[in-house]
């Protein structure tokens, strides 16, 4: 299984499927089943069932509410030179510099998401 390359808190655009061209912020990343949910995206109706909580109010009918999506029908969304840029995700590995609580300094590598169309790291 692949790392997915799409986190929670993204915003991602549909290329593919009935919600096709919208766009919306990654709500929940979903690894083991390769799906995530968009905000406003590839909304359903689901019926619930009338009980009542702990405070006494009746919950149920129908409610609105977005379901998973494939990761591989969404593309990350960069902001580049003042334009939202629609591109694929890659990782890099890039030294860093730290510092540590003695007060040397120590150089580590790190893996980096970045936007394959800028190359900027996200």
């Amino acid at each position: 299984m692949a790392k997915q390359k799409i986190r929670k808190g993204d915003l991602v655009q549909v290329i593919a499927g009935k919600d096709k061209g919208l766009q919306g912020k990654v709500i929940q990343s979903l690894p083991r089943d390769g799906k995530v949910i968009v905000e406003g995206v590839n909304r359903v109706k689901k019926h619930t069932k009338v009980g009542q909580t702990a405070r006494g109010s009746q919950t149920g009918g129908i409610i609105t509410t977005e379901a998973p999506i494939q990761v591989s029908n969404v593309m990350l969304v960069v902001e580049h030179e003042g334009k939202k840029v629609v591109t694929r995700v890659g990782f890099r590995r890039e030294e860093q510099e730290r510092t540590l609580p003695d007060g040397s300094k120590k150089t580590v590598t790190r893996s980096v998401r970045f936007a394959k169309k800028t190359g900027e790291a996200i």
